[in-house]
């Protein structure tokens, strides 16, 4: 690939340029440009992206030193995909489950449960009456 860009190019080289908007925001990739080499790379880099926007950093790679995945390794991810335990689709009965209950007719004892204190419920048990 490198002696491709070389013969396409010539005496040129690409460049990758990254940069970044403020000190929070992530790094973006921005664009591609032809240089001779890493030091007129930064000042062309810097002269068509700084005066268009704010840049906190900057970042110029050569194109022939970022490394690509293989065929062999890109197979090799699809094994690492296999997550399917993290996914919520086995919930998806509960919806159905909660509408079930929120829409059920209720009979006067399970709503008068609802209010009932503790001492209430041992008073029922025992049969005793309040003192």
């Amino acid at each position: 690939m490198v002696e491709k860009d070389q013969k396409e190019h010539g005496f040129y080289e690409v460049f990758e340029v990254f940069s970044k908007r403020s000190h929070t925001s992530p790094m973006q990739y921005q664009f591609s440009l032809l240089a001779p080499n890493h030091e007129m790379a930064f000042i062309l880099a810097q002269e068509n992206f700084m005066r268009r926007e704010p840049v906190v950093d900057l970042w110029v790679v050569k194109r022939s030193d970022i490394r690509k995945m293989t065929e062999e390794e890109r197979d090799l991810l699809k094994r690492l995909d296999n997550k399917s335990y993290r996914l919520t689709k086995g919930y998806g009965y509960l919806r159905k489950k909660w509408r079930e209950y929120e829409q059920r007719m209720f009979d006067e004892k399970e709503i008068f449960s609802w209010g009932e204190t503790g001492d209430d419920k041992r008073k029922k048990r025992t049969g005793s009456k309040a003192k």
